[in-house]
């Protein structure tokens, strides 16, 4: 009688032993590294890979049982059922194939411990098979115990190898699982063949079709061989998969630092998505790649056509059931994991339709006001006059100009001036009806289309209601701030036809109530449109009489109050046009200041007084008026520099008149200027003290010689009270600051006699003397003095006593 397990050490080759946990140990490990293959293949090419696996598995246990079976070597003849030898390798692969297929399953509870139990189940089924397939000359008896604690061992073991094995990919994980497995054939192969005792029986004759030890020993080794093979694939296939996989981490990776989204499309289906998509799409990649790819776009077919050619193709991007965004789509076809895929790049172009809105709102808009601008305000006008063919409604457009706009820009800042066009802007848009239109065309420029009226007179309505609205919005500024307005109005198709014809009219009536005192509206009229037309024509006329010298210039003697002496003149220009007439200043240089051209003629007078002043005996004082637009617009000192070197004329004999409106624009840049020109010596003077935004504090910082009174003070300063307190106070206070002080505009005796009581130092007006060619004060630009005094007929002893 031979107990297997106890004649291990006796009647077992050792080496054949270790030689069958060896190839144990390869198989398990190698099936564990095939198995996790699996999840890395597509769905066609799992089945193929477990069954693999289940084969590496299979021909393990099986190689494992017959190499130690081998390893056994009793004294009895024996051998080895062909059929059952060949059964037990199937069932082997068989039901170890089914339990890799469980364990891989992802709709069963406990699949992979299933799977484990169902393949221990192989080991033990094909152990005992394997031992049926065992013939010796004898009978074999079993210890029932000994089984059941073979089979249970197998089942524990193999319960916990796969879990253990498919938990990662690790290397660690996998050797552990590993390991479990092949204890669980080892421990159940040499405990079941411990519970097996052969009784040798010489009447139990061994079948001559059973295959001797050296057969079965070869198709072992031919198992191992294959066993072996399998191995390398394997160890092939990891290092092939860990590349790629490394691979895959650094595309992943690139993919997850682009700024643009990724999905990888296998026809309709996603199966990859970035971390930029999944953050755009505000999903996570799991829930992303069980969706359809159309489940995210809208229109996702018509945006798919259109993208036929790779082209960009924009369209919305559904984030939630209620929210989208607006996304920039290119399609690509690309190759991933070796077949044909569809690559969707997703560009997040919010910011980019923001910006479009924005630069369409602002190339429409004015930017502080909100307003239509100009262009969108002539589209309003062109598609009113188009409609205008089939209908007979009248409409209207009114120009309105915000008075003064300039001087509280000037004397406030562009702070208070911004505020004063919002508020403008408003309160002419509560003035309107529902379906009027206003735009801002620029500056202080705003313009109103009012549509559906019976007549222009309904336009003149809405227009009183727009200055009311505007004196009310008025409370809303700064104290002292106060917004007026003039306004122009033509209608359609009354005062024009054509829509560029209508804004011509409104302009005429708007330039046509700034004209006649603003804070007004007018309504176009035919003669309106001759006054404007005539002001253009003398505008071309006024280059051409510039271009060939046809101005000429007039002088105004100044006078020494006390002595009746002429101490200079001021220069004024003069225009006589040959067919037009004489023009006079009050229309020629308004026209001048508007159309820019007032620079030029201040030059020139500048030159042709210097020249002629330089020329006369007596060393006479020539003053010269400079425009606003002279002190700021160019570099008048080196102006008037080269003029005086050029003339001769010495520079303390011109006198230069600047008004106080002309020194508010840029206070600091008229006191720059001021300052050169005194450091050319030349004199200055504040031409119409007591007007427009008089402060006294301009004759403490800027550098004047004299203050010129303006004349509205001096007329009948005689007899008014008011005006005679206002010229003593100027004059009184001029001196005290050491400045000589002009009064303008005298014309009476009794307004000579009162500015000298007063001590005024200068004089000038039509008493004195007319503006006239130099040619007619001859005399007073001649070396005597006698005749260069004026005589008055003044009792001075009488106007002392009263």
């Amino acid at each position: 009688m031979l107990k297997v397990f106890t004649c291990l050490t006796t009647e077992h080759d050792l080496r054949l032993v270790v030689l069958a946990a060896i190839v144990c140990a390869l198989a398990t490990f190698t099936a564990v590294n095939i198995l996790h293959h699996v999840d890395r293949t597509d769905a066609r090419s799992k089945r193929t890979w477990i069954w693999v696996s289940a084969l590496t598995t299979g021909f393990g246990i099986w190689a494992t049982h017959f190499i130690a079976m081998i390893a056994f070597q009793p004294r009895i003849p024996s051998g080895y059922n062909i059929g059952l030898t060949a059964f037990s390798m199937l069932e082997a692969i068989v039901i170890t194939g089914v339990g890799l297929a469980i364990s891989r399953s992802d709709n069963l509870a406990g699949a992979r411990y299933i799977g484990g139990i169902v393949v221990a189940a192989g080991i033990a089924v094909m152990h005992f098979t394997g031992m049926m397939a065992f013939e010796v000359q004898g009978h074999i008896k079993w210890d029932s115990q000994l089984v059941v604690v073979s089979i249970l061992l197998a089942g524990l073991l193999g319960a916990f190898a796969l879990p253990v094995a498919l938990k990662s990919n690790h290397f660690g994980r996998k050797l552990s699982g590993a390991f479990i497995l092949m204890l669980a054939i080892c421990s159940h192969h040499f405990t079941a063949m411990g519970a097996a005792e052969i009784i040798p029986d010489p009447t139990v004759l061994v079948s001559n079709l059973a295959v001797p030890t050296i057969w079965l020993g070869i198709a072992v080794a031919v198992t191992s061989i294959a066993i072996l093979g399998l191995t390398v694939l394997a160890l092939v296939l990891d290092l092939r998969e860990q590349r790629r996989a490394n691979e895959s981490l650094r595309i992943r990776q690139l993919a997850d630092a682009a700024v643009e989204g990724l999905i990888v499309c296998d026809d309709s289906r996603i199966v990859s998505a970035n971390l930029s998509f999944c953050e755009l799409a505000n999903t996570r990649e799991e829930d992303a790649v069980i969706r359809p790819v159309q489940s995210f776009f809208e229109d996702f077919d018509k945006v798919e056509l259109a993208a036929s050619d790779n082209s960009p193709v924009e369209t919305l991007l559904k984030v939630s059931d209620e929210e989208t965004v607006p996304v920039e789509l290119i399609n690509r076809e690309i190759f991933f994991c070796g077949r044909p895929h569809r690559l969707l790049a997703i560009r997040d172009i919010r910011e980019r339709k923001d910006a479009e809105k924005e630069i369409h709102f602002l190339a429409h808009n004015d930017p502080l006001t909100k307003l239509p601008n100009r262009n969108r305000f002539n589209e309003e006008l062109d598609q009113l006059f188009a409609g205008q063919a089939t209908s007979r409604n009248c409409f209207a457009v009114m120009l309105i100009d915000l008075d003064h706009f300039k001087q509280i820009n000037d004397v406030y800042g562009h702070m208070v001036g911004d505020q004063v066009l919002k508020v403008s802007a408003e309160s002419i848009k509560k003035a309107l009806r529902p379906g009027d239109f206003i735009g801002r065309l620029g500056g202080d420029e705003f313009a109103v289309i009012v549509p559906n009226l019976t007549s222009p007179d309904d336009a003149e309505k809405i227009a009183d209601r727009i200055k009311q609205s505007l004196v009310e919005g008025s409370l809303e500024l700064p104290r002292g701030v106060s917004i007026g307005a003039s306004i122009g109005i033509a209608a359609c198709p009354d005062h024009a036809k054509t829509a560029d014809t209508l804004l011509r009219h409104a302009d005429a009536s708007l330039y046509d109530a700034k004209a006649n005192g603003r804070g007004i509206h007018r309504t176009f009229d035919s003669e309106m449109f001759e006054r404007l037309k005539t002001n253009r024509e003398i505008q071309i006329e006024l280059i051409e009489a510039i271009k060939n010298d046809d101005l000429h210039l007039v002088y105004q003697p100044i006078v020494d109050t006390q002595s009746g002496e002429t101490l200079g003149f001021e220069t004024l220009a003069r225009w006589d046009h040959s067919e037009l007439g004489e023009i006079p200043p009050s229309i020629f240089i308004p026209i001048a200041e508007e159309s820019g051209l007032i620079s030029q003629i201040g030059e020139w007078v500048l030159k042709k007084a210097c020249k002629e002043a330089a020329g006369w005996k007596k060393p006479l004082s020539v003053a010269v008026n400079v425009s606003p637009k002279q002190l700021h617009g160019s570099d008048l000192p080196a102006v008037v520099r080269g003029i005086l070197k050029k003339t001769g004329l010495e520079p303390s004999r011109l006198d230069l008149e600047i008004t106080e409106t002309a020194l508010i624009a840029d206070p600091e840049k008229a006191k720059r200027v001021l300052d050169k020109l005194k450091a050319i010596g030349v004199r200055l003077s504040m031409d119409d003290f007591g007007t427009g935004y008089s402060s006294l504090s301009n004759l403490r910082i800027f550098p004047f010689d004299q203050i010129k009174i303006d004349q509205s003070f001096v007329h009948g300063a005689d007899s008014n009270e008011e005006s005679a307190s206002i010229v003593r106070a100027v004059i009184g206070l001029a001196h005290e600051l050491k400045l000589s002080v002009l009064a303008e505009g005298v014309e009476t005796c009794n307004e000579m006699n009162f500015l000298r009581e007063q001590s005024c130092d200068l004089a000038q007006g039509y008493l004195l003397g007319r503006p006239l060619p130099i040619s007619e004060y001859e005399h007073c630009i001649l070396a005597d003095v006698e005749s260069n005094v004026i005589k008055f007929d003044i009792d001075l002893r009488s106007s002392r006593a009263s």
